[in-house]
């Protein structure tokens, strides 16, 4: 069978040289980059970068540290910088900004200031599909491991000059949205169609694109689209939660037609995200298979090991088990970011700590 391909969006916050956030994120997206987007976003002090279809994870790599030193130059060029955290981390005495684009205004006017309050980062990975029908599929049977995969990626302790006391705070603002959260088991392709269409019509969403399901059917790109991690300090970071997320839908795929065990239900499926959002990679979380409350880092080996004979046909392994033990040892991205606070206690340390450094391979 052929190897599903992947693809990343990742979305940074502008700020200032002292830190604070900008809104030329606009000005920013308008430049050009090799090999790849840049994008506007809701609020005007974000960026997105996304990099083309790449055949594995070591590609999605490569692909980011060029993406990410490129747009810090254009940055830097302006007298600004691009910070991969989840939430701001400095207070901010301005009100959000909205970008100036049609569907934009549209959906500030109808969500108020549910839409001023979105300024959070994420990272989206994406993996090709057959067909649709085959994503509905695939999602029922991967959709038990986002809470780890939240937990890796936990990048957003700090909001607006305090602690959250949250690994990832990011998931608990996204989560507002009427759209957003773990996504619902489906019978069939024509289920998510009509819950998308009722969703729809009852103002929950103006378009197919504001389907915000922690995974969900690309609506313009034959994808599978994993919404679950914050965006993630390192490129080296963003490339596991890819190839790990790529091994999930090819140990599906290869599956399809086995057996299944019974999906979570969504109700315990929120909860368990809620606390790994709350805990990060520190804490426990119900496993995906078993139920039991138990530390998330033996459920990431239970991940890699489920995953593993993918990751070799993929190609992905490597970039995994080396990922994953970078990752221990360096700790998480909000222990991270809390590290750098306690030295001196000074958020902007915590800025400067993030901030894509100028004239190297971003991330690396």
């Amino acid at each position: 069978m052929e190897r599903p391909t992947v693809g990343v969006e990742e979305e940074f916050l502008v700020v200032d040289e002292r830190g604070h956030l900008s809104y030329e994120g606009g000005d920013l997206a308008a430049a050009d980059v090799d090999d790849g987007e840049l994008q506007r976003e809701l609020v005007s002090c974000q960026v997105e970068v996304t990099t083309p279809v790449c055949a594995d994870a070591t590609e999605v790599r490569e692909r980011l540290a060029e993406l990410r030193g490129e747009v810090a130059a254009n940055a830097h060029a302006k007298g600004l910088r691009l910070v991969p955290s989840g939430t701001p981390v400095l207070a901010q005495s301005e009100q959000p900004e909205i970008t100036r684009k049609s569907r934009y205004q549209r959906i500030a006017e109808w969500y108020g200031d549910l839409a001023l309050t979105s300024n959070t980062c994420g990272c989206h990975v994406h993996v090709g599909m057959p067909d649709r029908a085959t994503g509905i599929a695939v999602s029922n049977r991967v959709r038990a491991w986002l809470p780890v995969l939240l937990a890796m990626s936990a990048n957003s302790p700090f909001q607006h000059g305090r602690d959250t006391a949250y690994h990832s705070w990011r998931y608990l603002l996204w989560n507002r949205w009427p759209t957003a959260g773990p996504p619902p088991v489906f019978d069939s392709l024509d289920h998510y169609d009509s819950s998308v269409d009722a969703m729809t019509r009852a103002g929950a969403m103006l378009d197919g694109n504001m389907v915000y399901w922690d995974i969900r059917l690309s609506d313009h790109q034959p994808t599978l689209e994993f919404r679950i991690a914050d965006i993630m300090a390192t490129a080296d970071e963003t490339a596991l939660i890819a190839g790990l997320v790529r091994g999930l839908v090819s140990t599906a795929l290869d599956e399809a037609g086995s057996s299944q065990d019974t999906p979570v239900p969504l109700e315990v499926l929120r909860a368990n995200l809620w606390r790994a959002a709350r805990t990060g990679l520190a804490g426990e979380t119900l496993h995906p298979v078993s139920g039991a409350l138990v530390p998330v880092w033996s459920q990431v080996a239970d991940l890699v090991d489920h995953v593993r004979p993918a990751l070799r046909a993929d190609g992905d392994m490597d970039v995994v088990e080396s990922g994953v033990a970078a990752l221990r040892a360096a700790g998480g991205g909000a222990t991270r970011q809390r590290d750098s606070w306690a030295r001196r206690r000074r958020l902007v340390d915590v800025v400067d700590s993030l901030a894509l450094p100028v004239g190297t391979a971003a991330g690396e």
